[in-house]
């Protein structure tokens, strides 16, 4: 069976949630019988049969971009030649000119969409957008949503629920690297022996504005692992209230981000607002039995993150919760411990890669045997 993941982004080039359930996907289909590639958009140009790991990426030149949608001409090529020698095409939404292409190359290929969040922020060219939206969600095979959680949330899951599946984003611990004990020791030597970690891409629904209004309050120390977006803006927010105990780390390798996720004492998640529609990192903190702190957002954050059971949850936006929130797990380690305890035993539960790929390949095999993509 082969399949085609169609995403605006894709590595090495990004190492997003989504970007990690795809390369999830991918390696462990394998297994299953399932032969993956990707197709993706670079501001490198365009170039095909690129290894990542044991499967193949192409990637198209990205043109412009739009409110944060990336367009390329010569993509809507590549996709019509990729899409005609697969069995089943595997969307990635949202991204508008996903849309677009599906229906500029006519294809009638079976469709499954990977549902991962609604458009929260561009809410005026949403409205523009809602029609192409709504008549492509009507004409994929299935939607499928990460949490029941998402799929209660969301408005316009609510109007497609006739074929919207759950499936949980799953990851394989075996892909974290074996950390030496000069790497520990390393970080040891620079962040100390006892502090809250969060790792991320730093984007404005993040909520860190609200953990540095929290570091404020107390002196643990927090260490920030991720770029781009909102970064200099915190740095500089740090500066003014003085933070004497809050670490920019930037992105970093695989190796040291597994050192920090090895070391931390627990892992702090604020985002506040619903475009955080899972959590990828919060999954990583429970393989490592981490106690987690979130926000009650209405998504999948608080499919992962039970509170009382494998952490805390306390409302968005709220700095002061967010520093009580911190004392509490500070100061209460057999607390800390059972929680992260618990965390990991969830991950066990329900979120392996392993039971990602089975179920995603027994959609994609019910989805080609009904046959629905030729009545398109």
């Amino acid at each position: 069976m082969k399949v085609l993941h169609f995403y605006k982004t894709y590595r090495p080039e990004s190492f997003g949630g989504v970007e990690q359930v795809i390369y999830q996907l991918c390696e462990g289909g394998q297994s299953q019988g399932v032969e993956s590639e990707v197709l993706y958009l670079s501001r490198r140009g365009s170039a095909r049969n690129q290894k990542v790991g044991h499967h193949v990426s192409h990637r198209s030149k990205l043109d412009f971009e739009v409110a944060s949608t990336g367009f390329s001409v010569v993509a809507m090529r590549d996709f019509y030649q990729l899409s005609r020698q697969a069995d089943i095409v595997h969307f990635h939404y949202p991204w508008p000119f996903m849309d677009l292409v599906h229906f500029l190359t006519f294809n009638k290929k079976p469709t499954v969409v990977s549902y991962h969040s609604d458009i929260v922020k561009q809410k005026n060219l949403l409205k523009l957008y809602t029609p192409l939206m709504e008549r492509f969600l009507s004409h994929v095979d299935v939607i499928v949503a990460a949490s029941p959680n998402y799929v209660e949330f969301s408005p316009v899951l609510a109007k497609f629920k006739d074929k919207v599946e759950v499936i949980s984003y799953g990851m394989d611990e075996s892909i974290f690297p074996t950390v030496p004990i000069q790497k520990l020791e390393y970080w040891r030597s620079i962040v100390g022996e006892k502090f809250f970690l969060f790792v991320g891409a730093l984007r404005y629904y993040k909520g860190l504005r609200y953990l540095l209004e929290a570091a404020k309050q107390v002196d643990y120390p927090i260490v920030i692992v991720g770029s781009g977006g909102v970064e200099e803006d915190l740095k500089s927010q740090a500066d003014a209230l003085k933070l004497t105990n809050v670490f920019f780390l930037g992105s970093l390798p695989d190796e040291d981000k597994v050192a920090l996720l090895t070391l931390c004492y627990g892992f702090v998640f604020p985002s506040h607002l619903p475009s955080e529609a899972f959590g990828i990192s919060l999954l990583e903190a429970a393989i490592f039995s981490k106690p987690m702190i979130s926000c009650e957002i209405g998504t999948g954050t608080t499919y992962i993150n039970i509170d009382g059971e494998t952490g805390l949850t306390i409302e968005p936006a709220d700095p002061i919760a967010l520093a009580q929130a911190m004392t509490l797990l500070w100061n209460n380690p057999e607390l800390a411990k059972a929680y992260g305890l618990a965390a990991r035993k969830r991950y066990q539960a329900l979120f392996k890669s392993k039971d990602m790929v089975q179920k995603y390949q027994a959609l994609y095999t019910r989805i080609i045997a009904k046959g629905n993509g030729s009545e398109k």
